[in-house]
Order: C-alpha cells, then sequence, then structure tokens
C-alpha cells in the first residue's frame, strides 16, 4: 500500500497546489459515455473531486490522508473517505470514471489497476494525469531546478522518477490508451511561488532531517530574479486514459 506522505503539511497543500485547466476535463469526459458516478483517487485535498462534482450525480473521493480530507472541499454530491487506493469499500462495476491526479507514481500500480478493473464499469474510462516542474523565466526556471535537483533531490521518494518519464514505466491495462498534454496557467506573485515549493514532499523530509526550510536556502536569489509584481507560472500537464473491461 501507498504510503501517507502529505499529512504533516496538508495546510500548505490545500492552500498552494495547482488545479487543473477546463480543457483537460473536456478532453477526458469525451470519453466518458455515463455520468452516473466518478471516483477521485489520491484526492488530496479534493480540487479534481470538486471540478467532476460538475458533471456527475454522485462523487467518491479517496485519500490515505484523514488530515488531506479535512481541507476537503464541500460539496452535496461528493463522498470523502480515507481509503487505501489498491483496495476499496466500493461495489463492483460502480463507477463511469475513475481518476488520479499526481499520484498513480506512489501507488501499487498493478494492484490499483485491478481494483479499477473491479470498480469500474465495462465501457467507463480510468484517467491518469500528472505534471512536471513549473516554467516562469530561464532564470527562474534555473533556481527552481537548482533546488529540485541538488537541494531536495536526494530526499524525493525514488518513485517521483515516473512523473520524470511522465510514467512511460509503469504499465497501464488498457489497449485502447489515449493521451494528452495540457498546461496550468496561474499569475503569482514570488511568495505564492515559494509557498507552492514548501508544498513539496522531498522539502518536508528534507526540513525534518536538518533542521530548517530549505526553500528559504533559495528565496533571496528568486525573489531578486523574480521582480516586482506577479509572473506567468505554467506547469505542463501529461495525461493518459483508457476504457475499462
Amino acid at each position: 500500500m501507498a504510503l501517507d506522505r502529505f499529512s504533516g503539511h496538508a495546510d500548505l497543500y490545500a492552500r498552494y497546489r495547482i488545479d487543473y485547466p477546463t480543457d483537460l476535463y473536456d478532453f477526458v469526459l469525451t470519453f466518458v459515455a455515463g455520468r452516473e458516478r466518478a471516483w477521485d483517487c489520491a484526492t488530496g485535498n479534493g480540487q479534481v473531486a470538486g471540478a467532476l462534482a460538475a458533471y456527475f450525480q454522485e462523487v467518491e473521493a479517496t485519500d490515505l490522508s484523514a488530515s488531506q480530507l479535512a481541507q476537503a472541499i464541500p460539496a452535496d454530491n461528493i463522498r470523502y473517505q480515507p481509503s487505501p487506493a489498491e483496495q476499496t469499500p466500493f461495489p463492483d462495476q460502480h463507477f463511469d470514471l475513475i481518476t488520479v491526479g499526481q499520484a498513480l507514481h506512489w501507488f501499487e500500480v498493478e494492484a490499483f489497476h485491478r481494483e479499477v478493473q473491479r470498480v469500474g464499469r465495462p465501457g467507463g474510462v480510468i484517467a491518469e494525469w500528472g505534471y512536471g516542474l513549473n516554467e516562469v523565466t530561464p532564470e527562474i526556471d534555473r533556481i527552481v531546478r537548482q533546488y529540485y535537483q541538488d537541494i531536495v533531490g536526494p530526499f524525493w521518494d525514488s518513485m517521483r522518477r515516473h512523473i520524470e518519464d511522465e510514467y512511460a514505466q509503469l504499465p497501464f491495462p488498457c489497449a485502447d490508451a489515449r493521451y494528452g498534454r495540457f498546461t496550468v496557467r496561474r499569475t503569482w506573485d514570488s511568495d505564492w511561488l515559494l509557498n507552492y515549493l514548501r508544498t513539496w514532499s522531498a522539502g518536508q523530509k528534507y526540513q525534518q532531517a536538518h533542521g530548517h526550510d530549505p526553500v528559504d536556502l533559495i528565496a533571496d536569489e528568486l525573489k531578486q530574479a523574480w521582480g516586482d509584481g506577479e509572473r506567468e507560472v505554467r506547469f505542463p500537464v501529461f495525461l493518459r486514459l483508457g476504457k475499462i473491461g
């Protein structure tokens, strides 16, 4: 089973993590025939579940972290509950759509896909996506990459490599796989970006080991490169989906 890596900073995660663009959901939903039930697995603070609630009669949203679920977006048609991805309380052939945003690499993937085949309706859809490092300007990007690789790099879980290669090495049980690319665009100031970096699990592990916040090591340099005011911050999103059964 996957480990809970995010309870210790659930408040930061809820405020500063990105959500996903409308065109991603539009793309996924073109392949989904039913609109009765969706399951958002590893929902975190419910960003994806909240988006799905506009399209489905019922949304089930699960996560290992009770602290994350306590921060989740409320809606009358969303039910949140703690559960591992690989073994859920749901009945067989229950969901029209199953989603996983920026979390598949933490799972026991083959066990999760067996659960998807069990709880997904025949002809339903499984959609899995993630996103890479943010892009702002070449100088700011250099500082963030140095932080990612050299400062907190040793503290990344080994599964982080699957984000870097866009899940290419993770199995996918659908013969009819489709792929998509999207861009998340946000307008942030430098403090918001620095707080986003504080949501990284590797940074939390660094702080536990060394007793200080590693973001502070780059804050002055990043702020100088940033200048005053706000900038557009872009995140490249990769997606794969396929039919269940």
